[in-house]
């Protein structure tokens, strides 16, 4: 009689299916789930995480429009533009010359994932003046005109937010410099934005621009490569993005938001932009769930301090408190609560104290160079 019991090859092969079976079944869950950028609101307006700076292979990017979409649901993206380049089309042989096409393509996969996807494209002219991204365009065609100066007022005529893009790219030793032409298009008032950070770039120089000639900040990723090939987004890297403090969830106010200067940067861990911005943001992702704390002669104790949000925030003690001893630095890490050791450093200081400890928050940027001051508050009594 044959034996028909599986033999060990056969059995080793049926291991091998199984592994590969819940190895593809993991990587699907991985690609089917969007992993939300936890971020608070400020009062009265929605924090929207943007990038407003892609290309697909309609231009020089190297995927297929939907796929940016599919991209930035994934990273928890609240909106995006696709700006592909005008005057550079490398793929022309390949794929259609309509300048409106990436936008088509990618428009029904984003009401189906719910992304707001805005129509752009990106004005590419020589260095000076370099790149300009037009969000919010009727017609793109219209904007493609030698004049760079032409192509920027046509596009602010359909009512399109213009910003210069990587404004270091190709200049000398990668620092930016306002030349006569963005200084022309900025007083003309057809300039509203700056790319503080472009892909992996952070440009200081250019938020100081931002602050003293009230332009708006940006960051945004430029990405042409399917994103997982230029961030390590398996192990928690993510690209540059925008944050848009919007009145609604929606293109119009997103266009609102971006012409009143509302946003702010969220790059490789560091925020960077206005304090009336950044200050709340913080305020509103840190919870002190010890408010009060008691304090027996020198022994220490412990406040307890959570962070809501997705960003760490790391603080450098920023003055003294008198009568009191607490770290010289904090790090208040994502979705954690940490304790931060408080101790007396003098006897007879009374029954209780409101006590506010100054830090400084490194990694949100209020000017270049310059954290946030914050201060974390609690209600100290002191016992003998």
């Amino acid at each position: 009689m044959t034996d028909k019991r599986p033999t060990i090859r056969q059995k080793g092969w049926f291991a091998v299916l199984i592994v590969l079976l819940l190895a593809s079944t993991q990587v699907w869950a991985q690609w089917n789930a969007r992993e939300e950028i936890r971020l608070p609101d400020l009062p009265g307006f929605l924090t929207l995480k943007c990038d407003f700076h892609m290309h697909t292979v309609f231009s020089d990017g190297q995927v297929w429009p939907p796929v940016r979409v599919e991209e930035a649901w994934r990273e928890g993206l609240d909106a995006i533009a696709i700006t592909d380049h005008i005057e550079y089309q490398p793929h022309s042989k390949d794929v259609s010359t309509d300048f409106t096409r990436s936008y088509e393509l990618a428009a029904g996969r984003a009401k189906e994932l719910n992304i707001i996807l805005i129509r752009g494209a990106e004005i590419t002219k020589g260095e000076p003046p370099g790149h300009f991204n037009a969000l919010f365009l009727d017609d793109i065609a219209a904007v493609n005109k030698a004049d760079y100066k032409e192509a920027v007022r046509e596009a602010v005529r359909q009512g399109a937010f213009v910003f210069w893009n990587h404004p270091g790219w190709k200049q000398p030793g990668n620092r930016s410099v306002w030349y006569s032409q963005q200084d022309t298009l900025y007083r003309l008032g057809l300039l509203k934005g700056l790319e503080v950070v472009n892909s992996d770039t952070y440009y200081p120089e250019v938020f100081g621009w931002c602050l003293e000639k009230k332009l708006t900040v940006l960051g945004n990723s430029d990405v042409h490569a399917p994103i997982a090939m230029e961030y390590d987004v398996a192990h928690g890297q993510r690209r540059p993005i925008t944050l848009v403090f919007a009145k609604k969830r929606d293109a119009e106010s997103i266009r609102e938001a971006l012409a009143a200067g509302r946003t702010a940067v969220l790059w490789n861990g560091l925020l960077i932009g206005q304090e009336a911005f950044l200050r709340p943001l913080f305020e509103r992702s840190i919870e002190v769930k010890t408010p009060e704390v008691r304090l027996k002669g020198k022994n220490p104790a412990y406040m307890q301090v959570y962070n809501a949000s997705d960003v760490d925030y790391h603080l450098a003690a920023a003055g003294q408190v008198s009568g009191i001893s607490f770290p010289d630095s904090v790090d208040l890490w994502a979705g954690r609560t940490v304790l931060l050791r408080l101790r007396a450093s003098e006897a007879g200081l009374g029954d209780r104290k409101e006590v506010a400890l100054p830090y400084v928050v490194r990694n949100a940027l209020v000017k270049p160079g310059e954290g946030l001051h914050a201060e974390l508050r609690v209600k100290v009594i002191f016992e003998e």
